[in-house]
């Protein structure tokens, strides 16, 4: 069966607490969205489109190819990427999403991810991927995480929100819809609950 989700990676934040790119520390001799990505080629996704802000001359100084990437797919690994660069990322994380969501067709449903937050293991991916909801969550010992899947019904509808508005935020939108409509996936990888904010978080996590 075709695949008809799309992964949607955030890197567009300002990393104040971590203070460098989150997406360009090093991990193990890569970049640690490359390493990101390279999580995501494990599973059926076919298309990933990746939300850049703050920092994205970095990213492109850095990452060559996420330059051509921008105007049309690049093909990475099997895998085509496409990266779109909020122009006001101080409207925050919500208006990276919705640029982003501008760019995918409207019948797709969408995996939504922060760079922060490790890609956890492909069979909990794959699941969390076949899963057919208006929104699916990884839940890890009673906590949600990510990645969110969300059905094309429901984040069309995110684009009509203002984005300067305080409470046009994801995780106020899903509190708004029928519990009946919400799939919530028990996993046993911690990663789908992890923020890795701080040097000392990314330190932690890189002992293992």
């Amino acid at each position: 069966m075709e695949n008809d989700t799309a992964f949607v990676l955030l890197a567009g934040g300002r990393s104040e607490r971590m203070g460098v790119p989150k997406g360009l520390l090093q991990y193990q001799n890569t970049y640690w969205i490359l390493e990101q990505i390279d999580r995501i080629t494990t599973s059926t996704i076919t298309e990933i489109y990746i939300g850049l802000g703050h920092y994205s001359q970095e990213y492109l100084n850095k990452i060559s190819w996420l330059n051509e990437a921008q105007s049309l797919f690049f093909l990475y690994k099997k895998i085509q990427i496409r990266v779109i660069i909020n122009q006001n990322p101080e409207l925050g994380t919500f208006s990276t999403l919705q640029n982003v969501l501008q760019q995918i067709p409207k019948n797709k449903s969408v995996l939504i991810n922060p760079i922060d937050v490790p890609i956890l293991n492909t069979t909990e991916l794959q699941t969390i991927i076949e899963t057919r909801n208006q929104i699916v969550l990884p839940n890890f010992e009673g906590k949600n995480g990510h990645p969110i899947k969300l059905h094309a019904d429901f984040w069309n509808k995110l684009l009509l929100l203002n984005p300067t508005n305080e409470n046009s935020r994801l995780d106020l939108e899903i509190k708004k819809i029928n519990p009946s409509s919400i799939t919530t996936i028990s996993v046993s990888d911690s990663c789908t609950v992890k923020n890795l904010n701080t040097v000392a978080e990314w330190m932690n996590y890189n002992k293992f």
